[in-house]
């Protein structure tokens, strides 16, 4: 039975190396019996970035460099399968080397296409009766690395054993689920926190610690360890995860840089480590931009026509359409009195504008196989999930496959609340955008945008349902930045499908040179460069879509000035520049300027305020 199970699993990594095969790497299997050394070694392509895996005494450890210096020292790997701690008493029995140089298009990104450039191993092992593998992949200046079970092994995994020993008290920026973020030293840090988690030294050393392709494996989350200077990953919303035959275990990342803005180097991670590089995006996928309207008819027909005017792609109806969101009584499939949906729908058609429904997680358990066809008569264009559970493996196991249902139908999905994306938009492309942020409608104040670029967008979109104020309401309750920090927020923050005027009614804004900027701003991009920017104090971004440049500055809660040199610029072109920046008495003041390559930016914020500018090339 032994020798049937270790063809098994030896047929299991077999497909492995095929699947790596089959994607343009070049495997080769090292067999563990040969002389070599106990560390197996796995260096990124350019060689800056290194992994290292060993079983000394049968205890499974790994730990990283970067440019020469330890980013981790010995760090424990493992699980807790049917009480039995694998990694433990481990053996490595093979290993296969392979490699990877790909890009694919992805047209719903921050550019429109993705390099996916490593080395990568894949180490058989065995711990008492338990066959299983390590999976890892080491880009430039990253790391990724995943358990699989092989096909006989299954059962009730209680703890991971992953651990982060990270050797020096770094500064973790905490936060869970849609808090605030405390920036606090590892050893006082006292509740857990949520991936991805970003630590710094203060001087040189940034990283990042996240997670991608949890299809159905518990939201796990970082907590500190008995070990000084150390993190582990726990379970804080499940006690167990059960594990079928097989199962391939989220992807654990650890992305290094020696400055905070060069974290963004990874902020495409989740999209290289899943699915695979042919995918594509259907072509009823379009991004765009949304406002939220009132529950009557009428108030529809206003929304579809303030989107046209806007240049927006959605409207969208909140919760009520169909009663009160968390009443079991109430039916997603009917809606009330006062509101014509198809007719709203119908309306919208006439103008380009589609219509999203939110439907609460209530609705969505009660009657999910019902409302997918009826939307598509209706001619409904997407869903926003409302308060699903993205912290349990049976939630999210339950909100991938309903996602899957609903995207394989040709509508769009935008979940709301505590799911943070592991990069799943990749195998479901119609999923554009979700929550799990302290978004505008929770009053983040200006150390929370300026910290959200190096924390949860890491990890992928987020959207953020900006309150842009009117004439009539200022939402000052919500509101703690400029108006054009709000206009700026909208180039930093990266969403396909981004909710506007959340809290707005057509009717208030009556001024439109206020909210000129939105007709123009895109939702997707074909290159982004992230300029300047420190944690919780200011950033600088500037994206490309065609031929026009998008810059966005936002400053923290303290002053900021600095000269930034617009090198990315095409050379031998002069771009006009529409400038928007913040005025007296909360007003926007709109200014042109004319730049060329190589020109320095001159900014000059106060603390909450920002500037936006977008750059056209200039005959």
């Amino acid at each position: 039975m032994e020798k049937k199970n270790k063809n098994i699993f030896k047929a299991l990594l077999f497909c492995i190396f095929l699947l790596m095969s089959l994607l343009g790497t070049a495997a080769v299997r090292m067999d563990a019996n040969a002389k070599v050394p106990r560390i197996y070694s796995v260096k990124s392509p350019e060689g800056n970035t290194v992994f290292e895996l060993s079983a000394l005494r049968g205890k499974l450890k790994y730990r990283i460099h970067y440019e020469n210096a330890p980013v981790t020292g010995w760090s424990d790997l493992g699980f807790v399968l049917r009480k039995r701690e694998i990694g433990e008493n481990t053996s490595i029995k093979d290993v296969y080397y392979s490699s990877c140089n790909q890009s694919f298009a992805w047209r719903l990104g921050e550019n429109d296409s993705v390099v996916n450039h490593y080395n990568a191993a894949v180490f058989s092992c065995r711990d008492g009766a338990v066959s299983y593998g390590v999976l890892v992949r080491v880009y430039k200046g990253a790391v990724a690395f995943r358990y699989a079970l092989a096909p006989d092994a299954s059962g009730r995994v209680t703890a991971e054993k992953t651990s982060f020993n990270l050797g020096q008290d770094l500064t973790i920026y905490q936060y869970n689920q849609e808090s605030v973020f405390t920036p606090v030293a590892l050893s006082d840090m006292h509740k857990s926190c949520d991936f991805p988690a970003t630590l710094v030294n203060g001087k040189d050393l940034f990283i990042s610690i996240g997670e991608a392709d949890n299809r159905s494996y518990t939201k796990a989350e970082l907590v500190k360890a008995g070990k000084e200077n150390s993190l582990n990953i726990a379970f804080t919303h499940d006690s167990a995860v059960d594990l079928n035959a097989g199962f391939v275990f989220p992807w654990r990342t650890v992305s290094i840089s020696k400055t905070a803005m060069g974290l963004h180097a990874y902020s495409d991670l989740y999209l290289r480590l899943t699915g695979n590089d042919t995918d594509t995006i259907p072509s009823w996928v379009h991004p765009g931009k949304l406002i939220r309207a009132q529950l009557t008819t009428q108030d529809g027909r206003r929304a579809v026509d303030f989107a046209a005017r806007q240049h927006f792609q959605y409207i969208l109806f909140d919760a009520g359409w169909y009663g009160k969101e968390f009443n079991t009584t109430s039916d997603p499939r009917i809606y009330i009195d006062q509101l014509d949906i198809p007719e709203v729908i119908s309306y919208g058609k006439t103008k380009n504008v589609g219509v999203i429904l939110y439907v609460n997680y209530v609705g969505l358990r009660n009657y999910l196989d019902d409302i997918i066809p009826l939307y598509k008569k209706w001619g409904v264009a997407g869903l926003k999930f409302g308060f699903v559970d993205g912290l349990s493996q049976k939630g999210i196991q339950w909100l991938v496959g309903a996602v899957k249902k609903v995207t394989d139908a040709g509508l769009l999905v935008d979940v709301h609340d505590n799911y943070k994306p592991t990069g799943l938009s990749k195998l479901m492309p119609g999923w554009l955008t979700q929550e799990g942020i302290r978004g505008d409608e929770n009053s983040p104040d200006a150390f929370h945008t300026t910290v959200l670029p190096f924390t949860r967008f890491l990890a992928g979109p987020a959207d953020f349902t900006f309150c842009y104020p009117n004439s009539k309401n200022s939402f000052s309750k919500n509101l703690k930045v400029s108006k054009a920090q709000q206009l700026a927020l909208t180039v930093i923050y990266f969403s396909p499908l981004q909710a506007i005027f959340w809290y707005g009614r057509p009717e208030d804004y009556t001024d439109e040179r206020d909210i000129d900027f939105f007709k123009y701003v895109p939702t997707v991009w074909d290159e982004t460069r992230y300029l300047s920017g420190a944690i919780g104090k200011y950033i600088s971004v500037a994206r490309r879509k065609g031929d026009e440049w998008f810059i966005g500055n936002a400053a923290g809660p303290g002053d900021w000035q600095e000269e930034i040199a617009l090198d990315f610029l095409q050379r031998g072109k002069l771009y006009q520049a529409d400038i928007w920046q913040d005025g007296a008495d909360g007003k926007l003041i709109k200014s042109r300027n004319v730049f060329k390559k190589g020109d320095k930016l001159d900014i000059h914020l106060n603390e909450a305020e920002g500037e936006v500018l977008v750059l056209r090339p200039h005959s």
